[in-house]
Formats: C-alpha cells, sequence, structure tokens
C-alpha cells in the first residue's frame, strides 16, 4: 500500500481508533485477536490462578501457588498420554500469586498464558509468562472473558479486591447457570483465610445463599490433595470435550 494513502484509511487512523467512536472496534480487537493467537498456539483448555499481585516470592503462598502449579504440569503430561490433549496454566499476568502460577509452568517445561490488563499501578507483566501467550487487555470484561472461555478449573489463592472481584463474578455465573460448564471445579485455598473474611454460614443461616451453593466450592490447603482432587475432575471434563468434538 502506498505510505502516501495510508492517512486516508480509517483503520490506520490512531485519533480515531482510541476514540469514543472506535470504542466498538478496540473491544472486537480484544476478542478477535486473542482467539487468533489461541488458536495459533492450540490452546483448548487452560487451569486458571486468581490471587494478589501483592503476595512477595517468600511468603508461604507464593511458595504453595508455584509448587501447585508445577505439580499441574506433571498432570497435564498424565492427562496428554491418556487422552491427547493438555491444558496450560493461565494467570493475570502480574506478579504475585500470578508470578507463582507462571513460574510454576516454566519450571515444568510447559508454556503458560498471562492475560495482563492495563492498570495505573501493580499490574507489570511478570517474566515467567510465554512471550507468544502474552496479552495486555484494556477492558476488565473481555479480559474475564477469556479467563473463563477455556478454563477446565479455578484456582483462587489470598488476594485483595481484583481476586474477590474475580471470585464473586464466577460464583455468580456458576449459581445461574450462566457458566454452561458441568462441574468446574473452584477450588479456594487456605479455608481459615476464606472463613476469617467471609462468613459463609451467615449467608446460609440468613437464606441469602442456599446451602447447596457451598457445594460449588473446594477448600483444599494441601498441594496433593489439591491434585487429587482435580485430577479426575479434569480428565473427565477434557475426555468427555475430545469426544464431542470428534462426533
Amino acid at each position: 500500500m502506498d505510505n502516501q494513502k495510508e492517512k486516508f484509511f480509517s483503520f490506520f487512523k490512531k485519533d480515531f481508533l482510541l476514540s469514543r467512536e472506535g470504542r466498538m472496534i478496540r473491544i472486537a480487537s480484544e476478542y478477535l485477536e486473542p482467539e487468533k493467537r489461541f488458536a495459533k498456539n492450540d490452546v483448548l483448555h487452560t487451569i486458571v490462578f486468581f490471587g494478589s499481585a501483592r503476595i512477595l516470592p517468600e511468603d508461604p503462598y507464593y511458595k504453595a501457588t508455584e509448587e501447585f502449579a508445577f505439580e499441574l504440569t506433571k498432570l497435564g503430561d498424565e492427562i496428554e498420554k491418556e487422552i491427547g490433549t493438555n491444558f496450560f496454566i493461565c494467570s493475570g499476568g502480574g506478579h504475585g500469586i500470578m508470578e507463582a502460577a507462571n513460574k510454576g509452568a516454566q519450571r515444568g517445561g510447559k508454556k503458560s498464558i498471562g492475560l495482563n490488563i492495563e492498570l495505573p499501578h501493580e499490574q507489570i507483566h511478570n517474566q515467567y509468562i510465554s512471550p507468544e501467550l502474552n496479552f495486555e487487555f484494556n477492558y476488565f470484561f473481555m479480559r474475564k472473558f477469556w479467563f473463563l472461555y477455556h478454563a477446565k478449573a479455578i484456582i483462587v489463592f489470598p488476594g485483595g479486591f481484583g481476586t474477590l472481584d474475580e471470585l464473586f463474578e464466577i460464583l455468580t455465573l456458576m449459581q445461574t447457570k450462566k457458566i454452561d460448564k458441568f462441574d468446574l471445579p473452584l477450588m479456594l485455598y487456605d479455608k481459615e483465610f476464606w472463613y476469617s473474611l467471609i462468613n459463609f454460614d451467615k449467608l446460609v443461616d440468613m437464606k441469602l445463599i442456599s446451602p447447596e451453593d457451598m457445594n460449588m466450592i473446594h477448600f483444599f490447603k494441601d498441594i496433593n490433595e489439591g491434585i487429587e482432587y482435580l485430577r479426575p475432575k479434569v480428565k473427565e471434563y477434557m475426555q468427555y470435550l475430545e469426544l464431542y468434538h470428534e462426533i
């Protein structure tokens, strides 16, 4: 294309693309570009980690996250031998718990995903994300879409407002059946932390949630127990999808 002509095409006009009128193009781009890159890298299944960006590497939560992600790479190899497909570890791309998840995947020799978002502070992508799977989002809702679209399990470690937002949005979608995935494992690490933060029993006692709503959550503190809980669920889920796609 003639460089002189480029200035006349709307799709070369940065001022337009960044304007209010260009918003729908930006939103569509945050759907279409990740979709293309995921397909190119054969990303069909993910296990997603949520947790605070403020957790430091010497913190026990950081170490537990890294170890859990590392052990999940072994489970992925096991599943791949059985059904011919694997999953990717996926995080929000920043530091803290997110970094630990990507680091554990790298230790296991696996590629991993980072779904970053532009924020005023804290959100800087970590060094352990696979470069070809390092994404940067402007819109929270598009980032959340990609967190859940390929997810076969959700792992939540302690965190602040962002982590709580992600946790409760997922719980709401599961409770209202807006996530069309059977028995999606939602695992919260360290029951004592979560119960000291949220009085789940009071929500049940006041009939603000149903007792069976608590069945959506699995609390765990031991890494091996967490792997054993996930193993049959993820295998069944991924095997079902492989069979479904073959029909």
